[in-house]
């Protein structure tokens, strides 16, 4: 199966039922509505620290500016992410490996691009393209979908919804790695709990927590 083919996965009959009710109605306009709006508006003013960030990637190593990797989005459709390039390498395919703590593939801007996530503004293009939303599941690598999909319980219903910037595990400290199976069990568990509780207002309440978590939270390098 190549990378950018969608893969068919029974997504529980529960949590459709659940995913359907709560994307209809007028919370799910505005979610949309705001996604949009935000991530356009948001573009334009963080232009120059865009550019700026543009800069200082190519020239502090060679190498594309933006990484572009393949990962699954609402319903395990297949899209390309979008990332300032923070590694000297260009993994997307089954070779993927996790950064870890001072890890030698991580450029000098990189680290402090990881640190303060600043090498995820991009993903506001695919925001604005219908690719993902400013709050849900963070998208994972299909390499990891891959590894831990048949390990942990409803795993693919994480794809009921389409991923966000941020979410409801971010805030909550599961952010980082998730090199181990406990990590993307809590990962995993917070972020069904988003799906089933739903609603436009916690999206609200993610984003404005949102910055506060990025701030305290240790756990990105």
């Amino acid at each position: 199966m190549g990378l950018h083919e969608p893969i068919d996965i029974q997504i529980s009959d529960t949590a459709n039922l659940k995913h359907k009710r709560h994307q209809r109605g007028w919370q799910g306009f505005a979610k949309q509505c705001l996604d949009r709006a935000a991530a356009g508006a948001a573009l334009a003013v963080l232009s120059p620290l865009l550019i700026g960030v543009g800069i200082a990637v190519k020239l502090d190593s060679k190498g594309p500016i933006i990484f572009k990797q393949p990962r699954h989005g609402l319903d395990n459709s297949v899209f390309e992410v979008w990332k300032f390039r923070t590694m000297t390498v260009m993994e997307t395919g089954s070779d993927f490996k996790q950064a870890e703590k001072n890890d030698v593939r991580i450029t000098r801007i990189g680290s402090f691009l990881r640190r303060s996530s600043l090498d995820e503004l991009p993903q506001l293009v695919n925001v604005l393209k219908g690719d993902m939303s400013l709050v849900g599941p963070r998208p994972h690598p299909i390499a990891l979908n891959e590894t831990f999909g048949d390990t942990i319980p409803r795993y693919w219903d994480r794809h009921l919804v389409r991923p966000g910037l941020t979410g409801l595990a971010q805030i909550r400290g599961h952010r980082g790695p998730t090199d181990t199976h406990h990590k993307m069990q809590q990962r995993v568990e917070s972020d069904l709990d988003y799906i089933e509780s739903w609603s436009f207002w916690k999206d609200i309440k993610i984003i404005l927590a949102t910055p506060l978590a990025l701030v305290t939270d240790k756990n990105a390098f």
